[in-house]
């Protein structure tokens, strides 16, 4: 395990931080299979991200998080920039940079995300067929999100506000004045509308797992290019590869996981509900993690399998 850092592959002026992890038994004259995870929106690969990452290398696989550009510790201005497009061109720039690696296996490279990282790893999957397996925890379609809100009971048209509002802050950046600010979690406990996103404050604003490069917002300038984005543009026609969903079976955003397994192309394509759990206890607790890896370690295990060992 050990913090790296590379220049993204998309913006060669960005440097992207990422921490990468390796199996017990690595060899650096070997190739093994190697799985990219991306955070949730708001989140920083030193929290859930890096949990997956670390438990997924113990089960035999090379894995890197990392911090999305403009976010953490990579580079990027304005800071906290939270831009779909970028966001998941993040995930190949992540992969180009695995394929420079001698001891990763290009042919062996899958991706999994949690929250909006989950959209974004979907997204990506159906631009780069490179990514040969997609894991989702908890996911979220940010676009859907923000738009439709997390109950799925706002009509879309009734989002237009919300994309001017966007666009309104871009030209208050534009002509210096203070970067306005939208939470992507809850900023303040009376905030939360509900017990779960209440949990999401928690988490990013408690020492449940706050950390310092995570403050929770984004930029308001993002609302304009969040609100049109769907991460499952196409995923009917372009997400072919092996799917391994996983969701809570009390986690407001779970019709987000559902809207995902109706429309993705795969003919291999599975759906793993947690019992008892929320969209957030499958970021931290304990049992609920486990049991999500539990189901990923063995989906990978066989998608990213040698060719001609499948």
């Amino acid at each position: 395990m050990g913090k790296i850092s590379f220049p993204n592959s998309n913006n060669q002026a960005i440097a992207m931080s990422a921490v990468i992890n390796f199996p017990e038994d690595f060899n650096k004259t070997r190739t093994y299979p190697a799985v990219i995870v991306s955070h949730p929106g708001g989140g920083v690969k030193e929290q859930t991200a890096g949990t997956y990452a670390r438990k997924l290398a113990e089960q035999g696989f090379i894995t890197i998080a990392y911090d999305a550009s403009y976010q953490g510790e990579s580079g990027g201005q304005p800071r906290q920039l939270e831009n779909p497009s970028v966001r998941t061109e993040d995930v190949s720039a992540v992969l180009d940079y695995l394929t420079t690696l001698p001891y990763v296996d290009n042919d062996r490279i899958g991706a999994m995300g949690i929250c909006a990282g989950a959209g974004y790893t979907a997204n990506a999957a159906i631009d780069d067929p490179r990514i040969k397996a997609v894991g989702t925890v908890s996911a979220v379609n940010i676009g859907q999100m923000f738009r439709n809100g997390w109950d799925n009971n706002i009509k879309d048209a009734d989002a237009r506000a919300v994309i001017a509002a966007g666009a309104a802050a871009r030209t208050s950046d534009a002509n210096g004045s203070e970067v306005g600010r939208i939470p992507l979690a809850p900023l303040k406990e009376d905030d939360a509308p509900n017990e779960e996103l209440r949990q999401a404050w928690e988490y990013y604003h408690t020492p449940r797992a706050e950390y310092p490069t995570a403050p929770g917002y984004a930029t308001a300038r993002s609302l304009s290019q969040i609100i049109p984005y769907d991460a499952y543009s196409k995923a009917e026609a372009y997400l072919t590869q092996p799917l391994q969903i996983v969701a809570g079976s009390k986690a407001g955003s779970k019709w987000m996981s559902d809207d995902l397994y109706s429309r993705a192309a795969s003919k291999d394509k599975s759906y793993h509900v947690v019992e008892g759990a929320n969209h957030m206890d499958l970021y931290d607790g304990e049992r609920y993690v486990d049991e999500a890896v539990s189901v990923l370690a063995p989906f990978f295990g066989k998608t990213l399998q040698p060719i001609g060992g499948r």
